[in-house]
């Protein structure tokens, strides 16, 4: 199976610029025979690198942070989209796969969803993170049990979480007994810390794992911000407060990873590239004589997982009891 991970600078804040850019690469990846293309977390329209760099973010009534959400929320998708059409007719045409991380609004309330948009899908699939990160509950809210997807390719199955969700043991857990022979882990940028937790997953899961990473420097972020033309003085003065070691405040280190934890293709720093591979998925196969964690390495008499996918809402009509 070939796959592409699409490390790509986005313009960073404007959805609608950055979706030639999607358009382009998707064209390419397809054109050479890639039937997995991933793009990073929240890609569209960009990871809200401000929560982590810029000192004032978290400040009750900081002008520039609220100014900045508004501006997410305003580059916001919807599932109702019209962009999901034409991206599943392009997929269907290709027998592909597609993971995108995206800002969705869902109600008054933004999330970090990873859409799957898959040939023989009938629409698209939304998976919302279960969990923000530390200064991510600034800005998004939390996602679900309905929301677990994986599907099923001839060649096995293929799912993906969102950044520190490799972190929670028992949704892990649920992955593992979905048997994925690729797993496409969403960052906004792998460095080290991210690079453990993909490789730990290859291993434990005996799988494939495709991580994907952004890029972004602060001139990015501002050539971004000035590109929708707002007139949003606070907001761009917080981005131009953000710090880094250096200019890079994404770094990519996309890579892809075998059920060993060796990489096929080794980490990418500081550049744009579409990084293609084509996987022996019979790997998988091969590791799992030894390491199966969801049958015969697994103890079900002494460990039991229970998994709520129901959708959770704050309000629900007598008729829905």
């Amino acid at each position: 199976m070939r796959i592409c991970i699409v490390q790509k600078k986005n313009v960073f804040l404007n959805t609608q610029a950055s979706l030639q850019i999607l358009q382009e690469n998707l064209t390419e990846a397809l054109s050479k025979g890639a039937r997995i293309i991933v793009f990073p977390e929240t890609w569209l329209p960009g990871y809200p690198v401000w929560i982590d760099a810029a000192a004032r973010a978290g400040l009750w009534r900081e002008k520039g942070a609220m100014q900045l959400y508004r501006i997410l929320c305003e580059q916001a998708l919807t599932v109702n989209d019209p962009l999901w059409c034409a991206l599943q007719q392009q997929v269907n045409e290709s027998q592909a796969m597609l993971f995108l991380g995206i800002h969705e609004q869902l109600g008054n309330s933004l999330m970090n969803s990873m859409v799957i948009i898959a040939a023989g899908l009938e629409r698209p699939l939304f998976h919302r993170k279960l969990t923000p990160t530390y200064t991510e509950r600034l800005v998004w809210g939390s996602g679900d049990g309905s929301t677990l997807h994986s599907v099923e390719t001839d060649q096995g199955r293929v799912g993906g979480l969102i950044c520190w969700e490799h972190w929670l043991p028992a949704l892990r857990a649920f992955y593992h007994a979905q048997h994925e022979v690729v797993h496409v882990a969403q960052w906004p940028t792998v460095h080290d810390l991210h690079q453990l937790a993909s490789r730990h997953y290859a291993f434990e899961g005996q799988t494939f794992v495709l991580a994907s990473g952004g890029l972004l420097s602060q001139a990015d972020a501002l050539a971004g911000f000035d590109s929708l033309g707002q007139k949003m003085p606070q907001a761009r003065a917080l981005l131009e407060s953000m710090e880094s070691e250096d200019s890079w405040l994404l770094r990519g280190g996309s890579a892809v990873i075998q059920p060993d934890t060796q990489y096929v293709v080794p980490p990418c720093f500081k550049e744009e590239a579409l990084l293609f591979a084509d996987l022996d998925l019979g790997l998988c196969k091969e590791g799992r004589m030894y390491l199966d964690v969801d049958g015969h390495y697994s103890r079900p008499d002494i460990f039991q997982i229970q998994v709520n996918q129901r959708p959770q809402t704050n309000v629900r009509a007598d008729s829905d009891l």
